[in-house]
């Protein structure tokens, strides 16, 4: 971890010498990339593209509990993100992504458990397992 502290430390310092005055304000700011306020929500983008390759996973095969529970953090930390001081807009824009991302696998599931009902799954037996039922 000493290494790694020295090596961003270092980065840093690199920074601070060539980052243009246009970008200065950013550069400098309390949620700005100096600080592991940029470096969370950003990492947190890899949550978002998983949410968005398990779209074309089949609805039977996703976790209402995975879902619900990526809905609800991105909620909560979306509200959290615009109530502490600095307002973090970059952490806001990640969570409103996995909210919506967990939302929109979480109505892919329901939807899924509640149109395919008992009679169309399929029914274990001792002989093994029975087709699903037709309507």
């Amino acid at each position: 971890m000493i290494i790694l502290s020295s090596v961003y430390r270092s980065l840093v310092a690199v920074g601070d010498r060539h980052v243009p005055s246009k970008f200065r304000a950013l550069w400098e700011h309390p949620a700005g990339p100096k600080t592991v306020h940029f470096w969370a929500p950003c990492a947190k983008w890899a949550l978002v593209i998983a949410g968005l390759g398990d779209l074309s996973r089949p609805a039977e095969k996703l976790s209402l509990y995975q879902s619900f529970a990526l809905a609800s953090t991105g909620a909560i930390w979306a509200r959290y993100s615009l109530v502490i001081i600095p307002k973090n807009y970059s952490l806001f824009t990640v969570n409103l992504f996995v909210f919506l991302t967990g939302a929109t696998q979480l109505s892919r599931a329901l939807h899924y458990k509640y149109t395919k009902g008992p009679s169309s799954q399929a029914v274990v037996t001792s002989q093994g397992t029975s087709p699903p039922a037709t309507k």
